[in-house]
């Protein structure tokens, strides 16, 4: 535990990545495996499940420290991370230890989740009186589930390599879903990260092993510059981009497997497509888009605009899915890459090989739940801006433009070939802020998270109110924001805890990429990755937009109101 505080320290202390990459190489070459299991799994971005319930820690921390509740809630202000924040409060350790990472984080931390409300509280106790001040930090973040610092996972994929002189792209394979919010990695699995690459591993698999996703990179060019910066439009393959969860399905050896792009299995949520995936030929993986269709008999995708994102989450919240969800959203996978072909690794075939196998394995025989993401065809840039214009229509976002010459590579990387996503503009529009909080890390003394709201009615209904709909932090330039930060502290009504209620006086537009309809919401509207694009400083809070307004942007389908 020691060990890995200290390599804690030394990555949060500098923004090198060499410097960064030898002090991740040094712990690794002389922690054992078990800790360096550990440390790959929390530094790769692995978090268990919460260990204990913030009301509990907190309250623990300020009886321990001896603070009335007021000051230790400004000191979490003042600094913004409850893990610091407890961290800096307690009193100094009175026991020491000499246990390894592994140890702390399965004989301690996870087994505080087993522990009797009865029990829990002297076992915290304990537990932190063993540890000094940089091993509190990292503790409490492990238990809080704030654990970040600033090493990429590209970075922690580059030290195991070089540690282990093999290509970075076999560990990146290997360590596909080594991070699984339900896993607890051994020594044996990080035996198996950093072991020559064996011949049995290079031929055909039979485990469910996914590979790493290739990413793409936001295209954010004028059409005019497209000629210049990308060739002729002949060069490249493209498709529309749906708006579904990105997934790898997989058959091997007639057993199958659906994963997310967020490495997390997520076969038993789509049965149809297991079903499906058994009668494709064996060692086929497929990358593509989970989506739910149209209720229609039509072809795809002119049978009309496919469901939303929102009705999609109902599938993927649930483990089981049930007869009447099975018929009323019907989910597919729109396939645009094949990955793998009678267990033949294909990603170092141009995209366009690719797509040849790919169209010819659906050509086999009709699979109701598998659909092959159609080619846009188009004779200029020009003309393919007009295409894309219908892009909404459809349920798309935008287009993916793919080299015809790309091979298949690992994460957001241009070695090998590119993919560029081509978005369509978001929905937008003005509200007004209404609540603020103080940000994390640097900006933990600023007020940097808002919420937004819209008028319940237009400017002639005279006992209109303004109705919260969503939150946004991100947009903002830091000058901006030191600006609005003051005008949150001049305009403060009343706080609860961390949040500040505001005299509404300040109007922003706001970017969003879907809406949809959802009962949890006062204003009865979600909206999807919600982002601030300006700062209306033209206009006054009357001028800004409706819960009227909100709703005309809901796709079609959903205008109607619900039973």
């Amino acid at each position: 535990m020691k060990a890995f505080a200290a390599l804690y320290r030394e990555l949060d202390s500098t923004t090198s990545s060499l410097a960064k990459q030898a002090a991740l190489q040094g712990y690794l070459r002389t922690a054992c495996p078990a800790d360096a299991a550990w440390a790959v799994y929390f530094l790769a971005g692995g978090k268990p499940r919460q260990i204990v319930s913030t009301k509990l820690l907190k309250q623990l921390a300020q009886e321990a420290a001896g603070l009335p509740q007021w000051l230790f809630d400004e000191s979490y202000e003042a600094v913004g991370d409850l893990a610091e924040t407890i961290a800096l409060l307690l009193p100094p350790p009175t026991n020491s230890h000499d246990l390894g990472l592994a140890t702390w984080v399965e004989e301690h931390l996870l087994a505080l989740r087993q522990a009797t409300p009865e029990v829990l509280e002297d076992r915290l106790k304990f537990q932190w009186q063993q540890l000094a001040a940089d091993e509190r930090l990292v503790y409490f973040k492990h238990i809080t589930g704030s654990f970040r610092v600033g090493i990429s996972k590209l970075q922690v994929i580059n030290a195991l390599a070089n540690l282990a002189e093999i290509d970075a792209k076999r560990v990146a394979q290997r360590l596909m879903g080594y991070t699984h919010i339900s896993k607890q990695p051994t020594a044996t699995d990080y035996g198996l990260l950093i072991a020559p690459t064996s011949l049995a591993e290079q031929n055909q698999r039979t485990n469910g092993q996914p590979y790493p996703f290739f990413l793409a990179h936001p295209l954010n060019l004028a059409i005019e510059e497209f000629e210049a910066a990308l060739g002729e439009l002949q060069h490249w393959l493209v498709e529309w981009k749906w708006d579904g969860i990105r997934a790898q399905l997989i058959q091997r050896g007639g057993e199958v497997w659906l994963w997310s792009r967020g490495e997390e299995l997520i076969t038993e949520r789509f049965p149809e497509l297991v079903s499906m995936a058994k009668t494709l030929p064996s060692g086929s993986v497929l990358d593509g888009e989970i989506i739910v269709l149209p209720i229609s008999d039509g072809s795809f995708p002119e049978a009309g605009k496919i469901q939303t994102f929102a009705q999609l989450q109902k599938r993927l919240g649930r483990k089981t899915v049930g007869s009447k969800l099975l018929q009323e959203l019907p989910v597919a996978l729109v396939a645009y890459d094949l990955l793998e072909w009678q267990g033949q690794d294909l990603r170092s075939f141009p995209q366009k090989e690719r797509r040849i196998l790919l169209e010819k394995l659906l050509e086999i025989a009709p699979y109701p739940n598998l659909k092959i993401s159609p080619l846009l065809e188009a004779s200029n840039w020009s003309q393919l801006t007009k295409q894309r214009e219908n892009a909404r229509l459809l349920g798309a976002e935008g287009m993916m433009l793919k080299s015809q010459h790309a091979q298949y590579g690992v994460g957001r990387t241009k070695e090998g070939g590119v993919w560029w996503k081509w978005k369509i503009d978001p929905l937008s529009l003005d509200a007004v802020l209404i609540y603020a909080q103080r940000g994390h890390g640097r900006r933990a003394s600023l007020y940097t998270d808002y919420t937004f709201a819209v008028w319940s009615a237009p400017p002639e209904q005279a006992d209109r109110t303004l109705i919260p709909f969503t939150k946004a932090y991100s947009g903002l330039t830091d000058a901006e924001i030191k600006k609005v930060d003051a005008i949150i502290r001049k305009t403060t009504i009343e706080s609860f805890g961390p949040v500040r209620s505001v005299q509404p006086t300040l109007v922003f537009e706001l970017g969003f990429e879907g809406i949809s309809r959802s009962s949890r919401h006062k204003s009865g509207i979600a909206v999807r990755f919600p982002r601030i694009l300006r700062w209306r400083e033209d206009k006054s809070i009357h001028e800004a937009d409706t819960l009227e307004t909100l709703a005309a942007l809901l796709p079609q389908v959903e205008k109607s109101p619900q039973p």
